[in-house]
Order: structure tokens, then sequence, then C-alpha cells
């Protein structure tokens, strides 16, 4: 009964935080490591609970979606389908030992990304004005390294395609959002879809999860205007960053 009790207040603050700022995935994940499951299955587990709200931002941002300069948005959904199927792949194909060695470096990797998230994006816009629009083959190997990291840890996803978008010359902030959620819903689905077929979700905890980060998700959207934003950006890396250190300390 106290496992659920934590899953769900995780999973409800998780919800909320991703409606306002993201960072989500800092507390779905550990806390489902913290109650007994195992790495992998609890990283599967958690990119299963936070599907929803990546297809219910997908859909509200569905007449700003644009395809960046060099991309056309039928490869922009291939290539998202590909890189999430071969993430999850990769996924299945880690132990649980080498992957909780590996847990805190990504922790901290996205923590960072989040951190300076902002200074990232003002840099992808300075490149692209610079510069001029990489190829179409640099695009799409951007695009599909992004899209393998999503669909083997989702920690970061959208400050990284964020800054991509910039650097391949896209500067509507709709538009990003647009896109940005469009490839964080498809490779997430496909990345179930793979870790279902793999036997490494369980079901019980994803859908109670699923109902909170849901729940969490509506009224943290009323909230958010409430709360400074750098009030947010402060807490949540905070928690990235205990949460990385638990893991550390751990070993």
């Amino acid at each position: 009964m106290a496992d659920i009790a934590i899953l769900l207040a995780a999973a409800f603050v998780a919800g909320a935080l991703n409606a306002v700022a993201g960072g989500g995935s800092f507390l779905t994940l550990p806390a489902l490591i913290f109650t007994g499951v195992p790495p992998v299955v609890a990283n599967a587990t958690g990119t299963v609970a936070l599907l929803p709200g990546y297809a219910a931002g997908a859909w509200g941002f569905k007449d700003d979606m644009q395809a960046p300069p060099g991309l056309s948005m039928k490869a922009i959904i291939v290539i998202a389908l590909i890189g999430g199927a071969a993430g999850a792949a990769l996924l299945l194909f880690t132990p649980d030992a080498t992957f909780r060695k590996i847990v805190p470096w990504l922790l901290l990797a996205a923590t960072a990304m989040f951190a300076f998230g902002p200074q990232l994006r003002a840099w992808a816009s300075k490149g692209n004005a610079a510069h001029a629009a990489p190829s179409a083959s640099k695009a799409a190997l951007g695009m599909l390294a992004v899209s393998i990291y999503g669909g083997y840890f989702n920690g970061g996803l959208g400050i990284l395609l964020l800054a991509l978008l910039g650097l391949l010359g896209q500067t509507n902030l709709n538009a990003m959002n647009g896109t940005k959620n469009l490839v964080s819903a498809l490779l997430t689905a496909i990345a179930v879809g793979i870790y279902a077929a793999g036997g490494v979700v369980q079901w019980k905890q994803a859908l109670i999860m699923m109902v909170a980060a849901t729940l969490g998700g509506y009224l943290g959207a009323r909230l958010a205007r409430k709360i400074p934003a750098n009030w947010l950006r402060g807490g949540i890396v905070a928690t990235g960053l205990v949460m990385a250190g638990l893991f550390f300390w751990k070993g």
C-alpha cells in the first residue's frame, strides 16, 4: 500500500511538472526503482505512464506543426518511429546492472539540459542565424540521434528536440513545440509497443501512474500561472540533482 502511495504521489507531481515545465521523469523513474521495480522495467513503465501527456500535447499543437528546413513532415514521422524503436530495442538488451549504473548519469545529463535549456536554445538560434541550415542528411541524422535517445531514456527529450529544431532553422516557437510534441508522442508510442512486446512493462503500476499523472497534468496547468517560472525551474533542477545523487550514493 505504501508503494502505491509513493507511485501515485510521484506520478501526480510528475504530471504537474510536465504540464508546466517538464522534468516529470526525474520523479517517476526513481519512484519505481525505489519501490522495487528493476531499473529497465522501471524506465519502460514510467514511459508508458507519461505517454498520454505526450499524445495530448501533440493534439493540442496539431494546427501548429511545421517541418523545419531540410526535413518533410513525412520524413520526421518515419525517423521518429525508427529512432524510437531503435532506442527501445537497445534498452531491452541493456542488463539491469548496467542500466542501474547508467541511470544517475542520464539523470544528471537530463538535469543539466533542463537547467541550461534557455541557453541551449539561444545558442541553437544564434548558430542558425550565423550559418546556413544543415543539409537534409545532417538534419535527418540529428533527428535520428535524438529519437534514439528518446526511445532509450525520455529525460530531457523536449529540451534536446527544441535545440535541434532551432539548429535546423525553425524560429516559430509554436511550430517548434508542435513538431517537438509530435516527435515525442510518436517515438514514445512505438517505444511503449516494443517495451510491451519485450515484457518489460508492469501494467498495474503503469496504469495507476497514468491516471495520477493525467490528473496532475490537469491541475498543474491550472496552477502554472501562480508559480514564478524561475521557482519551477529551480525546484525541478534541485529534484534532478537530488535523485541523481541518491543513485550515485546507492551505487
